[in-house]
């Protein structure tokens, strides 16, 4: 047995049945392992396609996705996916290759120094310098990887110790992690904040959408009839169509939501981590706001809490709600809110205008994906949109990236959620900018046989940063550009392609794309100038409400 091989069986201990990724020179001994192994190899375009869908895989299972590249230039595309993993707190595990360690024949050709360079983008960054220590090292990267906070683990593995002669050593076996529970007296503090509070409202953050916790969370809200809202990469944590529902926080202040959250007097703030764009910004007049989380709040300009209530938070939060049920008359004070809020953000959702407008594209996607149906966001205009108006009703069925939010990732994101859920309907929304940065990987999604729609919204510019542009009185430059005729370009690859020519026709063909299975890319233009009328025209003027107006 050689390290390569070594590689592989712990690998396979620790029920990996997928790699992702572009091999080369220096880790070829670990191809062959993997040849031989239950692992499937899954060769990737680029290696940062590779990363977006290991860290995929770890958003949606819970279990670290793992991605391979070689030395140098094939290493350093794995840096954007992991700085996505880190930001996204999706647990993934890098292998990388390197020249060997015992001797340099090639003296430093391609060698980057990549265990400092992945040191800053990881949790834990390690070359292996003995075979022997492979057990133990896979083992420790994949706890620490997986353990709360969940993100990017690095392992460089040097062409000579892959292959280094080791006799058979033991795998380490996995044993489950028990987090701990929030303290009684935390508890009681925190129970002592929501039983004084005259307009309380929950809020759940990114890591309220970990796999396990969706029972836990709704259960939560339904006991203590406190209603809710959520950041963007909180929705579907609880279901959007609860009748606690208030709406999804897209921006940062004044947008319909903000009413809620203006006249709260106490926010619970369940799963929130700061490396999201703010959902509101805490200031000294602001409400009350209480941190529940697996780990300590971060405290930032705009957020820091009163108290916490840190733990498991699924078992923690039961502990709390024993402490609330029917001791809590004000808990609906601002429900009466909700109707408004929901129609303002619903409105001109089925307008007939064409190009379409953002509204109707995510009110006709919404349409035809049952509720156990999965979109993958790029990142874009539209993203804003999607966070505002769609409607979740199952956990982790819209994946989007407020955290690094980097484009390029929302065609690698889908590929994954196809291959882990063949039988639900997967959707990429990609925007032209976005879809270009890795289109390369519709020959990966060809060739692993998916079954995927790819919805490609055309503006032929970098929408969302002309928005801004706009908004911040700017002139209008730099942010266009041309497109291949992307039918024409699906066709190539052996892909049926489509272009949206009516306002009503987006909905039927997405349908038609799902019966008929297999891979599809439709594209649609969008009518972006709803931007400005909504995003900054409609909500310039709003005043920020105070708790007499209720």
């Amino acid at each position: 047995m050689n390290g390569a091989e070594l590689l592989a069986a712990a690998l396979e201990n620790e029920g990996v049945r997928q790699i992702f990724g572009v091999p080369g020179e220096e880790n070829l001994a670990v191809l062959d392992a993997l040849r031989r192994s239950s692992v499937q190899f899954v060769v990737t375009r680029h290696e940062q396609a590779a990363a977006f869908m290991a860290a995929t895989h770890g958003r949606l299972t819970g279990e670290a996705g793992v991605c391979l590249s070689t030395l140098g230039p094939g290493a350093l595309n794995l840096t954007t996916g992991a700085a996505y993993a880190q930001l996204g707190a999706m647990p993934m595990v890098m292998i990388t290759g390197q020249k060997g360690v015992l001797s340099r024949k090639q003296a430093r050709f391609q060698v980057v120094d990549m265990v400092s360079t992945m040191t800053p983008l990881t949790k834990m960054s390690h070359q292996i310098i003995s075979a022997g220590t492979i057990p133990a090292i896979v083992r420790e990267a994949f706890r620490i990887a997986q353990q709360e906070r969940p993100g990017p683990v690095h392992l460089e593995l040097p062409e000579d110790v892959a292959g280094q002669a080791t006799p058979e050593i033991p795998l380490i076996r996995r044993h489950p992690m028990a987090l701990p529970i929030a303290q009684p007296s935390a508890l009681e503090l925190a129970a002592s904040l929501i039983l004084a509070a005259e307009r309380p409202l929950v809020m759940f953050g990114a890591a309220a959408s970990r796999p396990p916790l969706a029972d836990s969370l709704s259960e939560f809200v339904q006991r203590v009839q406190i209603p809710f809202f959520n950041t963007q990469m909180g929705k579907g944590a609880v279901t959007g169509g609860s009748w606690l529902y208030m709406g999804t926080a897209a921006l940062s202040e004044r947008d319909h939501v903000h009413q809620a959250i203006d006249r709260a007097d106490l926010i619970i703030s369940i799963g929130h981590d700061t490396v999201e764009k703010p959902p509101f910004l805490m200031g000294p007049g602001g409400p009350k706001v209480l941190h529940v989380g697996y780990l300590p709040a971060t405290v930032e300009e705009v957020y820091f809490p009163h108290a916490e209530l840190i733990g498991d938070i699924g078992p923690s939060l039961a502990l709390l709600a024993d402490r609330l049920v029917g001791k809590l008359p004000r808990a609906g004070a601002l429900l009466p809110l909700r109707q408004q809020i929901l129609a303002r953000i619903a409105e001109r959702a089925s307008e007939s205008r064409y190009p379409l407008t953002p509204q109707r594209i995510v009110h006709d996607v919404r349409q035809v994906m049952p509720e156990d149906g999965i979109v993958c966001l790029d990142n874009g205009m539209y993203k804003i949109w999607f966070a505002r108006n769609y409607r979740t009703h199952v956990a982790n069925t819209l994946l989007l990236d407020n955290a690094l939010a980097t484009m390029g990732a929302g065609l690698p994101s889908a590929i994954m959620a196809a291959m882990l859920y063949p039988t639900r309907r997967v959707l990429a929304v990609c925007g032209d900018g976005g879809f270009m940065m890795n289109s390369q990987e519709l020959e990966t999604a060809v060739r692993v046989g998916v079954n995927l729609v790819v919805l490609i919204i055309q503006d032929n510019a970098y929408g969302m940063i002309r928005w801004k542009q706009a908004a911040d009185g700017f002139a209008d430059f730099g942010m266009s550009f041309g497109n291949p005729d992307f039918v024409t370009y699906a066709r190539a690859y052996g892909i049926n392609g489509a272009r949206v020519q009516t306002a009503d026709a987006l909905a039927p063909m997405l349908e038609a794309a799902f019966a008929a299975g297999g891979l599809h890319l439709i594209t649609v233009p969008v009518d972006y100038s709803e931007n400005l009328r909504v995003l900054v025209e409609e909500l310039r003027g709003y005043p920020s409400p105070t708790a007499e107006q209720l």
